[in-house]
């Protein structure tokens, strides 16, 4: 007897952004699989796929949104459920990784979250993962299976490309960021054809109290110049809208801000709305309530990235041309 050897892609989405699942399916010319995700009274999980994954390429699709932990927690699940249908490859598609920034240890006795959230994904049966914008590139290796870092940055440099006329400072809010930074202004420089200084902020962390920073310099010539601070997320914006004060003191005509995922905890709607950022543009990694958008916030669809980048895994071609190198970390 001779089996015949082909393959057969399935999606599936999760419900933490159905509306980013549903454009990546659209982009592939497909429909989501069919899967039941809903909690006991004791508001303990149940999955169950509605239709048989046997021998399947299976992508299942979910973003750390709020509530995280609910979140992760459904991710993990379906995962498993997949496995144990006997799905032949499970590809793990975590658009906002969750508990990025939790990479290492900063102080003692604190754990290091990423890496616990890696080995969450590999015992529940992963195969691959594919993420955009790491907080740090280092977290790939957590991974003992296959990771696709996919990123945003030709998205969100093109769109400024478009917008503004004149050249721009890319500034990152602190020296962590700079490598960030340096992409930009290689991306404009080689696909946009546009000459791109960098700046970068001096900033402290305070570690007593979460969520708190406090920016003390400009590094970097931004007088009479429009800035565009750009980060991989933007969580409370405290930071980003004590920088853009900062740079408008240090005589910067306009700011910008640029991320890849918008986070938005409160209070950072009210701060970005009463700040003086001229415009604040993400993409929808995650899902933003309709409260928390803005005249002034900008969301870019990612879908085509992630889509294109499935393909690519499901028919075995290379990742990195789709962004020719970019989304090395």
């Amino acid at each position: 007897m001779q089996v015949p050897t082909y393959k057969r892609l399935m999606l599936f989405s999760g419900p933490a952004n159905c509306g980013l699942a549903e454009e990546i399916a659209t982009h592939l010319g497909m429909k989501l699989g069919e899967v039941e995700v809903s909690s006991f009274a004791s508001s303990e999980t149940y999955v169950r796929f509605a239709e048989s994954v046997r021998g399947k390429d299976a992508f299942v699709i979910q973003s750390a949104s709020d509530p995280v932990d609910l979140h992760l927690m459904q991710h993990l699940i379906m995962i498993d459920a997949l496995q144990r249908a006997s799905a032949k490859r499970i590809t793990a598609v975590v658009p906002f990784f969750p508990y990025a920034r939790q990479d290492k240890k900063t102080l003692g006795r604190e754990p290091i979250t990423a890496r616990l959230v890696a080995d969450f994904y590999e015992v529940a049966g992963v195969d691959r993962v594919l993420s955009v914008d790491l907080h740090t590139g280092q977290i790939q290796g957590f991974f003992n299976v296959p990771f696709d870092h996919l990123t945003a940055l030709p998205l969100l440099a093109d769109y400024f490309a478009e917008l503004i006329d004149d050249d721009f400072v890319v500034v990152t809010p602190d020296a962590g960021r700079v490598r960030l930074a340096e992409k930009w202004t290689q991306h404009m420089s080689e696909f946009a054809g546009r000459a791109c200084q960098l700046a970068f902020l001096h900033k402290q962390r305070r570690h007593d109290v979460r969520n708190v920073s406090e920016t003390r310099a400009v590094v970097g010539d931004v007088r009479d110049r429009v800035c565009v601070v750009v980060d991989d997320m933007i969580d409370t914006a405290g930071t980003l809208v004590r920088g853009a004060e900062t740079l408008l003191e240090a005589g910067a005509t306009e700011v910008y801000a640029a991320a890849t995922h918008a986070v938005l905890s409160d209070p950072a709607t009210d701060r970005l709305k009463n700040s003086p950022i001229r415009q604040v543009v993400v993409t929808n990694t995650l899902p933003i309530p309709s409260e928390k958008m803005l005249d002034k916030l900008v969301v870019l669809s990612i879908a085509p990235t992630i889509a294109s980048t499935i393909k690519a895994v499901f028919e075995e071609d290379s990742v990195s041309e789709l962004f020719h190198g970019e989304n090395q970390a």
